[in-house]
């Protein structure tokens, strides 16, 4: 009988200390966050990157009467980052606005990265996506169809320029598709590559709305198709690549961006991260100021943008491979 008491006394305790444990972290993600939140970005400052992430920030440190910090850390191909945010406590006070390549692109790149993309990181939500658009100069090809005639009359002929991976990427994806030998000539970032097009270096670009836009209107530039479904104003008329192409099964291409924590955050602040955040980037005032940086609002799920990054990695890892790129 006493034994029967003891275990009854025990497992009431048990119980009642498992109680107790689950009302402190539901009272912790309640009231989280009590002190100051920091927010790495694994860019440098002036990018549309990090005009997303202050407006971001701005707006949840008013509505958790908390400063959010964000914390420029660029450098390393975003590793650097990436790195601290990996190894920094998982208590909801450290997150990393992430660039693609951080998530998806640098595991291939690298035979010793110091991170694990998907074994690191709590996702969040997506934040945001950038247009792109293929563009050649004001005398170039007509249309998608002329320049896939161009290429195919005078095999490698033709070159694109490109001053990012992803620029790389998108060229390599759509000149196999459509199956046209098209030369790469790298530059050192995307300013430089308009300007390669402009005097007439390569013939043709993959270049953001921001990039672009001016040089279209300027008459300097022609926009051949753009390379995400969503249409926008500034953007008018421009028909999407896989249509112009007629590759039904091409899909978007796309710089996004999106929120992550350090694994082992609890699931109750990342959810609530996620609400705020949603709530945040999908508010009119805030979509509008982020479109006008270049940076389409484009939110998610904790577990959508982790399907996300596992549908981004099993296209770009071929992509990479094919290409034979790696940095180390």
């Amino acid at each position: 009988m006493m034994r029967l008491k003891l275990r009854l006394l025990v497992a009431i305790g048990v119980a009642a200390a498992l109680s107790v444990a689950a009302n402190i972290r539901s009272a912790s993600a309640e009231d989280w966050p009590t002190r100051p939140v920091r927010l790495i970005l694994t860019l440098g400052p002036g990018s549309g990157a990090d005009i997303g992430a202050r407006l971001l920030a701005d707006k949840l440190s008013q509505r958790w009467g908390q400063p959010v910090i964000v914390d420029n850390r660029p450098g390393g191909n975003t590793i650097i980052g990436a790195q601290a945010v990996a190894r920094a406590a998982p208590d909801g006070y450290t997150l990393m606005m992430a660039i693609d390549s951080t998530l998806v692109m640098n595991q291939f790149l690298y035979k010793s990265l110091p991170y694990d993309p998907f074994n690191d990181f709590a996702p969040i939500s997506l934040t945001t996506q950038t247009v792109s658009v293929l563009a050649v100069r004001a005398d170039g090809p007509k249309d998608v169809q002329d320049l896939i005639a161009r290429a195919r009359a005078s095999p490698g002929k033709l070159n694109f320029g490109g001053g990012t991976i992803t620029a790389q990427l998108m060229g390599h994806l759509f000149h196999k598709a459509a199956d046209l030998d098209i030369l790469y000539v790298p530059f050192k970032g995307t300013p430089e590559t308009t300007q390669g097009l402009l005097a007439g270096s390569v013939d043709l670009v993959y270049a953001s709305t921001v990039i672009a836009v001016p040089l279209i209107k300027g008459g300097q530039v022609r926009a051949l198709a753009r390379l995400d479904h969503r249409e926008i104003p500034m953007l008018a008329g421009v028909p999407l690549l896989k249509d112009a192409a007629g590759l039904a099964d091409f899909d978007d291409l796309a710089v996004w961006l999106g929120l992550v924590a350090p694994k082992g955050t609890p699931r109750a602040i990342v959810d609530k991260l996620n609400r705020e955040v949603v709530r945040i980037l999908n508010d009119p005032v805030v979509k509008q100021r982020s479109e006008a940086s270049g940076g389409y609002i484009h939110t998610s799920t904790p577990d959508e943008m982790t399907a996300f990054m596992r549908h981004e990695a099993a296209r770009w890892g071929p992509a990479l491979k094919d290409l034979g790129l790696h940095y180390d």
